[in-house]
């Protein structure tokens, strides 16, 4: 039987990428919106007597929108760029409202070259022993980023006053550490 715990040892705990899952949406054309993931390259959780702090790296050649010419033009210089930008990376500086269970991660995220404060809503899911015997924890965490702040300023539009891929981008992550690090 596994049992969650709500309390996380310090220590250093690593990002488990094969139970992790960063996705997003962004609205195509006003009238629907498209969906895609990245996948984790690293991540790090350093947990303290006084908090925690996370640092976060990932693979933007890995996007995976369901197609593939669509996912070339994402990674293209047209948006993401990723021979100029290799990585996305986010380390969280504060954590604020904790309540046992959620919370607001404040931090820097870089993307295109371009480093913003975002903040995102978070849950702490809670602790267990899995049936290997590892410790693993897990994260909720979501956020919506405009592009454009980035410097992923590409205007397509059609018709008058459209866009074909809006501004806004929802960014929802659920991210799994382990304190011996990633199993499957």
């Amino acid at each position: 039987m596994i049992t969650v715990d709500s309390t996380l040892a310090a220590g250093t705990w690593v990002g488990d990428p094969v139970h992790s899952d960063i996705s997003f949406k962004v609205r195509h054309m006003g009238v629907g919106k498209v969906r895609g993931k990245f996948a984790l390259a690293s991540a790090v959780l350093i947990v303290g007597e006084g908090g925690g702090r996370v640092t976060a790296l990932i693979d933007p050649t890995s996007v995976h929108t369901g197609n593939e010419q669509r996912d070339q033009h994402i990674r293209s210089a047209d948006f993401l760029d990723v021979e100029t930008y290799p990585q996305i990376e986010f380390t969280s500086t504060e954590v604020r409202g904790y309540d046992g269970e959620t919370f607001i991660l404040v931090g820097e995220l870089t993307l295109h070259g371009v480093t913003r404060t975002v903040e995102m809503e978070a849950e702490f899911l809670g602790v267990v022993d899995d049936p290997s015997g590892v410790e693993r924890t897990g994260f909720s965490a979501t956020t919506t980023i405009s592009r454009a702040a980035f410097g992923v300023d590409i205007q397509l539009g059609f018709g008058a006053g459209n866009v074909v891929v809006a501004d806004t981008i929802e960014i929802a992550i659920e991210i799994e550490f382990t304190t011996t690090g990633p199993d499957s």
